[in-house]
């Protein structure tokens, strides 16, 4: 039977050689993996074909988890699948308190997202903004294991965090390996702006076949450039209404 008063008190594991409760950070970043991979599934699905039940069906998921992280991480779904895939992998334990602060930050954000998505649907273009705002997030954590929200722990709490992802925490020297040359730095930043630029010409350029597609294309551009499209665009039926006389 869960004991709900020592939940409350101690958060996270006790792990002999650490002072402070923790969590396996491969669990979390697994469970970040999951939920990334569902949301961008949603997004396509839900979003762009107007499946209005998926959207719901995991936001709400995604709230549920949240809100019993806040309680205990050991028992929330996305975990407990994230500690199922990395079950045979040494565990890499980091502080539980910055972790649980994330959580409720994550928790906040959510609460305006089940009322705009779940009880009542209207998408805008800023509401689906934050949702491609929290899947970056979750996608940070997953793939490069940079929790966002522990970083604002220290300002908020006036604590020090312990026991970060990678000894971030400590403030480690850089190896060689890890550091960047001249031509490195080029090579990224060329990299990431075409990257973007290719993002926005596909967008921009490219006919929208969904909902979606037309909701993003519209985003990319100004109100001047769609006035000039549609004016394109009516030029050219009012031509192929005369050439069918």
């Amino acid at each position: 039977m869960i004991n709900f008063s020592k939940l409350l008190a101690e958060y996270g594991e006790r792990v002999p050689g650490y002072e402070v409760g923790v969590v396996n950070d491969r669990e979390v970043r697994a469970a970040a993996g999951i939920m990334f991979m569902l949301g961008m599934i949603v997004i396509f699905v839900g979003i762009g074909y107007n499946h209005v039940i998926v959207a719901r069906v995991y936001l709400t998921l995604v709230f549920l988890d949240l809100s019993i992280r806040l309680f205990s991480p050991s028992y929330a779904p996305f975990m407990l699948l994230g500690r199922f895939f990395v079950r045979n992998q040494k565990p890499e334990y980091v502080g539980a308190a910055q972790k649980r602060f994330a959580w409720l930050v994550g928790w906040i954000i959510f609460l305006p997202m089940m009322y705009w998505f779940v009880l009542h649907w209207d998408i805008t273009f800023y509401k689906i903004l934050i949702c491609v705002l929290c899947l970056s997030i979750i996608f940070v954590e997953s793939a490069f294991g940079v929790c966002l929200g522990c970083k604002l722990y220290p300002f908020f709490l006036r604590k020090e965090a312990q026991h970060c992802p990678g000894g971030v925490c400590e403030v480690p020297t850089k190896d060689p390996i890890q550091t960047f040359s001249f031509i490195q730095k080029i090579i990224a930043s060329a990299m990431m702006i075409g990257l973007l630029y290719g993002s926005y010409l596909f967008l921009a350029k490219t006919d929208s076949r969904t909902f979606f597609g037309e909701f993003l294309h519209e985003i990319v551009l100004t109100d001047q450039q769609l006035y000039d499209e549609n004016e394109a665009k009516m030029e050219a039926e009012f031509n192929a209404e005369d050439d069918d006389f």
